[in-house]
């Protein structure tokens, strides 16, 4: 399987397959491919070869879909390709028993067959953050390659032992998982989302953190005042 990114703000990840090879990623993610391919929709796809309704579910509840979709490509080969949802940059991930990664929801584009993709943490948090939804991370272990999409620009830290660092929640893209990560009220911090005190996530080293410039809810922010206003009863035809 050879990988190609192409593209600058919204690049597009380029798989071009050998025959018979597959890629596992969420339904309606494609942007387009070779003509050929073999497509099947299951519950046991995402699982790292395990398989069952329940890997599904745990990650539905991680915020990914409950239903994953394999792509195998033919007997002559081809290429499929997945395009991000935001401006940003696509990463490949190398995974394994020493490799595992937490990555925030939204974020995973696809894997090889043996990566499980299940739920890693759950944390509500205010009204303030995420419209009140919270934060969810899926964490990607067992054995292959997955590719994830990260938001605006990245900037990476290595943490080390005994030392941590404090995120906002949505920039906080991908880190290694096994870091311990808390979340905190830092008081005295006038915000106009959080009052008098502003949340934040800190994570303790040692491991390694992609940390991301843009979040979904300050771009839908930033694009808000532009969008037309809708009149009473325009759904109504």
């Amino acid at each position: 399987m050879q990988t190609r990114i192409m593209g600058t703000t919204m690049p597009v990840l380029e798989l071009t397959m050998g025959p018979g090879e597959q890629v596992i990623a969420e339904g309606g993610d494609v942007a387009w491919l070779s003509s050929g391919f073999d497509l099947e929709t299951s519950t046991r796809f995402g699982s790292g070869g395990r398989g069952g309704f329940m890997s599904g579910l745990k990650r539905a509840l991680g915020g990914g879909q409950l239903f994953l979709t394999e792509y195998t490509a033919p007997q002559s080969g081809g290429f499929v390709a997945f395009a991000t949802d935001l401006p940003g940059t696509i990463r490949e991930l190398r995974v394994d028993a020493a490799d595992e990664f937490m990555v925030q929801s939204g974020a995973y584009m696809a894997s090889t067959a043996k990566v499980e993709v299940s739920v890693g943490l759950q944390k509500k948090l205010g009204a303030g953050i995420f419209g009140g939804a919270g934060v969810v991370f899926q964490k990607l272990s067992g054995e292959g390659v997955a590719w994830v999409q990260l938001a605006g620009e990245i900037t990476e830290y290595d943490i080390p032992a005994g030392q941590s660092m404090l995120i906002h929640p949505g920039h906080l893209a991908l880190y290694r998982a096994g870091m311990e990560l808390q979340f905190s009220s830092i008081r005295g911090v006038k915000n106009k989302l959080f009052g008098d005190s502003l949340l934040l996530a800190e994570i303790h080293g040692p491991g390694h953190v992609w940390l991301q410039s843009m979040t979904a809810e300050k771009l839908a922010s930033a694009i808000q005042p532009y969008l037309p206003e809708r009149s009473p009863g325009s759904d109504n035809g």
